[in-house]
């Protein structure tokens, strides 16, 4: 067995190989190419450090959202039997599959000012979301949920339910159990779920260009601005996606160490 394990077959080492190049490769181009004597200058730009602190801030208050609104729907998923339970696990994961331009148009169709919700957030309460820092939220929020719901859920059915059980036979109430035991045994995986949501609301780019738009210090986030500098200037473009690369090199990198706990 041991043997079987230390040794690979050519058939399978080879494109193997081939894929980790094709993988890797590309990260190393970029650090290759990377401006690194003019690295320090370029990060302290006024255009870099603004739109690294708008990706932040929207993605951080998008988790906060997808955790609020998440965190129940993955129960209600995993703890509860409902007519159409399928359907809605179905339609919780299309934003995984769906084109982030296609998810932005469909955001506009319900929350522009001529959308099914749009014109009566509007005319009640004053809210315009398209093209706003609020609609970066709801458009990263939109395309992340999906990936905090499936480790919740994941987490939920991994958990031993006698734990719940025995708390709800000694009386304690179904929101007393969620919040001092279920909550507890589930937290690796909402940390975990929301390190991913944190990361993929990071890195959006299709739905809020196309739901928020391009403006700097107002909807310009890190991706939109390394789209606008690769057509101005290319070392601009390299600086910030080297900024995005090392961002999700740590979050790997505290998933695995801490959360995961894998070696």
């Amino acid at each position: 067995m041991n043997r079987l394990r230390s040794r690979a077959p050519l058939a399978l080492a080879i494109p193997a190989v081939a894929g980790l190049a094709f993988l890797v490769l590309p990260l190393a181009g970029l650090l290759i190419t990377a401006p690194w004597s003019t690295l320090p200058q370029r990060l302290t730009e006024p255009g870099v450090l603004t739109a690294l602190r708008l990706s932040l801030l929207t993605a951080s208050l998008a988790t906060v959202v997808c955790l609020l609104l998440g965190v129940p729907l993955a129960w209600l998923l995993a703890r509860t039997t409902f007519p159409g339970r399928r359907l809605v696990r179905a339609l919780v994961t299309v934003p995984l599959v769906l084109p982030p331009v296609v998810g932005g148009v469909a955001l506009l169709l319900v929350f522009g000012r001529r959308g099914l919700l749009g014109g009566w957030l509007e005319a009640t309460f004053g809210v315009t979301l398209p093209f706003t820092t609020a609609g970066v939220v709801v458009a990263e929020a939109f395309v992340a949920m999906p990936f905090l719901v499936i480790s919740v859920e994941g987490a939920l059915r991994a958990a031993d339910a006698r734990y719940e059980e025995a708390a709800a036979t000694l009386g304690a109430g179904r929101w007393t159990v969620f919040r001092r035991v279920t909550l507890p045994l589930i937290a690796p995986g909402v940390a975990a779920g929301a390190v991913l949501c944190w990361a993929r609301a990071l890195g959006e780019f299709g739905a809020t260009i196309t739901f928020a738009g391009n403006f700097p210090g107002r909807t310009q986030t890190m991706p939109l601005a390394v789209y606008l500098a690769l057509e101005q200037d290319l070392d601009a473009a390299i600086v910030l996606s080297l900024v995005l690369l090392a961002v999700s090199v740590l979050i790997l990198a505290g998933l695995r160490d801490r959360w995961l706990g894998t070696s």
